[in-house]
C-alpha cells in the first residue's frame, strides 16, 4: 500500500478528528473512506455523462426518444412500487 501525505488547515484537521471519533473510527480510517467515497462518485458521474452522450448521439442518428409524460409517468410508477407502464419508443418527425 503506497503512503501519502496530506496537509490539512487546523481547522479541517480538527473537523476530521471529531467526526472520525464521532463514526468510531480513526482519522486515518476516516480520511480514507472519505477519499474513496469522492473518488466513486465521481466515477459515476463520468459513467453517468458517458451513457447521456451516448444517448445523445443514438437519439441524433436515429431521432428515436421517449415522450417526457412517458417517462414521468414511468418515473412516479417506479417510485411508488407500481406496475410499470410501458415505454414505447417514437421517431421525431424530421
Amino acid at each position: 500500500m503506497a503512503t501519502t501525505s496530506l496537509k490539512l488547515s487546523e481547522e479541517l484537521k480538527e473537523r476530521v478528528a471529531k467526526l472520525a471519533e464521532a463514526s468510531g473510527k480513526s482519522a486515518h480510517a476516516f480520511m480514507v473512506d472519505a477519499i474513496a467515497t469522492e473518488a466513486q462518485r465521481i466515477e459515476e458521474d463520468q459513467s453517468f455523462l458517458a451513457r447521456a452522450e451516448a444517448s445523445l448521439k443514438h437519439y441524433q442518428e436515429t431521432g428515436i426518444s421517449y415522450a417526457a409524460e412517458d417517462v414521468h409517468a414511468y418515473i412516479y410508477a417506479k417510485l411508488k412500487g407500481e406496475p410499470l407502464p410501458a415505454l414505447i419508443p417514437v421517431r421525431d418527425k424530421k
